[in-house]
């Protein structure tokens, strides 16, 4: 029996890493995620998934870690506030190996890129069952213009060359 299970906003979240500079949270409720998995005999067979990030909204709970350098210098989100994906296609390798393709887009520069999904698994909480899903994938931050480089501004740290992101998204059927 196949299960259609749709992307709950309010309790999928994103994280968005960089080496020597960013580590920051951002919380689902404050975020757009929209789209489905479909699930028959708990194997995924088709995913669809696509989201937009506000990374100036006011009410996020951001934590910037040891950095001298904020999302605002590397993003420029006052210019470019969202971040957004939208899946094109989904390849099931084997149980615990899935890839996402789709547009990635940061600064209204969009790439292709290709991520790494993988299934958690169902929970039923409080009468709703409930499945998780991890996307994980690294960017090169040049693809995107993101060549903030000042190397006293970052404490003396040079930055890292990608950023890492990694997309826990729980739905509910």
């Amino acid at each position: 029996m196949k299960t259609k299970w749709t992307v709950d906003s309010s309790q999928s979240d994103v994280l968005i890493k960089m080496r020597h500079s960013i580590i920051a949270y951002l919380a689902g409720s404050i975020n757009k995620f929209n789209g489905h998995i479909d699930i028959e005999d708990n194997q995924i067979e088709d995913a669809s998934i696509e989201f937009s990030l506000d990374v100036n909204n006011k009410d996020a709970k951001l934590e910037q870690i040891d950095t001298h350098l904020g999302l605002n210098d590397l993003f420029d989100i006052n210019k470019f506030p969202i971040i957004s994906f939208k899946s094109t296609s989904f390849e099931k390798v084997n149980k615990n190996i899935n890839f996402l393709k789709g547009n990635l887009t940061i600064k209204n520069i969009t790439k292709v890129v290709e991520l790494d999904a993988e299934f958690i698994g169902f929970k039923t909480y409080d009468g709703d069952q409930k499945a998780a899903f991890e996307i994980t994938g690294q960017i090169n931050r040049k693809d995107f213009g993101l060549n903030f480089t000042s190397f006293n501004q970052t404490g003396g740290l040079a930055l890292g060359q990608d950023i890492k992101f990694m997309a826990n998204l729980e739905l509910t059927a």
